[in-house]
């Protein structure tokens, strides 16, 4: 398998082992789709990334380019190095689950990102007793004044991508959020392929 040619299938989920000082190129291929995002500790996989303590390093609701994802031990564990787009990623809403999917209304069994957290890990050979909250990316999430959130489509384009380098030997746990009855993953309300590529150097950071 080539490590810079991969895809998370639409509405599924997968984990991709990096080293410290790794990259990886989420390509947002189609522009509207969400890529919910979580690391896991590689010498323990009891810590994980923690939205809660990446909103308080960060002094930010949102994620941004030169932000670290900061791990339930307060380590970091991935920073956005790069991000074609730069737009503000979402840190606030839950990952998806059946339980959201029934309270939409949904009768018929539906994939989550819940669920694609947790198959992904046990195809690595993990398994985490619990579902962290997801960094969302290209999720488009406005907050205004008094606290109220929004849903809207992406504000990026196809090809759109985000690099993260790895501070710490982790697991990545991507999924290509399945949400199709709001327009989170755009108006057409149908998730798509993601393109992943996990490198030793990326070329923009070797310059600097």
């Amino acid at each position: 398998m080539d490590p810079n040619n991969q895809t998370v299938a639409a509405s599924h989920g997968r984990a991709f082992p990096m080293k410290a000082g790794q990259f990886a190129r989420i390509v947002n291929t189609h522009g509207n789709q969400v890529v919910d995002t979580w690391a896991v500790a590689a010498d323990d996989p009891g810590e994980t990334s923690s939205m809660d303590h990446t909103r308080s390093v960060n002094s930010n609701i949102f994620f941004t380019q030169g932000m670290s994802i900061i791990s339930s031990r307060r380590r970091p564990m991935l920073k956005m190095v790069a991000d074609s787009a730069d737009v503000r990623h979402d840190t606030l809403l839950c990952p998806c689950s059946i339980e959201l999917y029934q309270q939409l209304g949904c009768t018929e069994p539906h994939r989550s990102c819940t669920d694609n957290f947790h198959e992904s890990l046990v195809e690595a050979g993990l398994a985490v007793s619990f579902t962290p909250a997801s960094l969302n990316l290209f999720m488009n999430v406005p907050v205004k004044p008094d606290g109220t959130v929004d849903r809207v489509p992406p504000a990026t384009a196809a090809g759109d991508y985000v690099v993260l380098r790895a501070e710490i030997d982790l697991t990545l746990v991507l999924s290509a959020c399945p949400q199709d009855m709001t327009p989170i993953n755009g108006d057409a309300r149908t998730p798509k392929d993601v393109a992943v590529a996990i490198t030793d150097s990326y070329p923009e950071e070797d310059a600097r």
